[in-house]
């Protein structure tokens, strides 16, 4: 009885193996692993704009448009509820996403404010938050590159013959993915207008104080070159 139990466990392990369900595991863990990273980047900083927003106010009251932008980009995404089935849900995915650009955006627009404010700009704990800002930003897109390319392993190992029947089977389904922000404006082609087109059959008029060219006449065999 014991011995028969084994030997079904062991056919169970080849068959599993054989048919992919190892490596969607690995997979799947290297996904949820890269997602932690994210997740980690992206609280870090969440965490510094209530600093950096305190020290600009103290320079730019009056910026109130920009701040309160920045403070209620920053709620939206601290108010978020971040699980890790969220990168199974596309649409939730897709909110979170538009969530972090809108703080991005907001991050950018108040750091711009400090060009207007040399005060601001020498100050050393203002100086010091936005040198972690930017260094938090590099650190969230390498985490997001790092996700992108461990969901791309898995989506394609779910997604092969015969893996996609092991994935069928326990319920494994390709995972959310990061977006390129407005992918239809940067895929559409530029629009190069440099006045309107001259008439069919028309050269195009020389700029007004241009120089004319000169005609394009050559001298005839054996004639004296000009000048001559």
């Amino acid at each position: 009885m014991r011995a028969r139990m084994l030997a079904v466990l062991g056919l169970a392990v080849l068959l599993l193996s054989g048919c992919g369900y190892n490596q969607i595991q690995i997979n799947d863990e290297q996904v949820n692993a890269a997602w932690s990273e994210v997740l980690n980047q992206y609280k870090r900083r969440a965490d510094l704009v209530p600093n950096l927003v305190a020290i600009v106010q103290g320079y730019a009251a009056h910026e109130r448009q920009v701040l309160t932008e920045v403070t209620q980009a920053r709620a939206s995404v601290a108010g978020m509820k971040v699980t890790p089935e969220l990168i199974n849900d596309p649409e939730a995915f897709a909110k979170f996403q538009r969530a972090q650009a809108d703080l991005s955006g907001a991050l950018s627009r108040l750091l711009l404010v400090a060009e207007s404010y040399p005060n601001l700009k020498a100050d050393a704990n203002f100086r010091d938050l936005q040198a972690q800002v930017e260094g938090t930003e590099n650190r969230i897109t390498v985490a997001r590159n790092r996700y992108i390319k461990a969901v791309q392993e898995f989506n394609t190992t779910v997604r092969v013959f015969p893996n996609n029947l092991t994935a069928m089977l326990f319920g494994y389904k390709p995972k959310a993915n990061f977006a390129v922000e407005d992918e239809k404006a940067i895929s559409a082609p530029p629009v190069i207008n440099f006045g309107q087109p001259p008439a069919a059959g028309r050269p195009a008029p020389a700029p007004q104080g241009a120089p004319q060219p000169y005609p394009q006449t050559y001298p005839q065999p054996g004639a004296p070159a000009p000048g001559r």
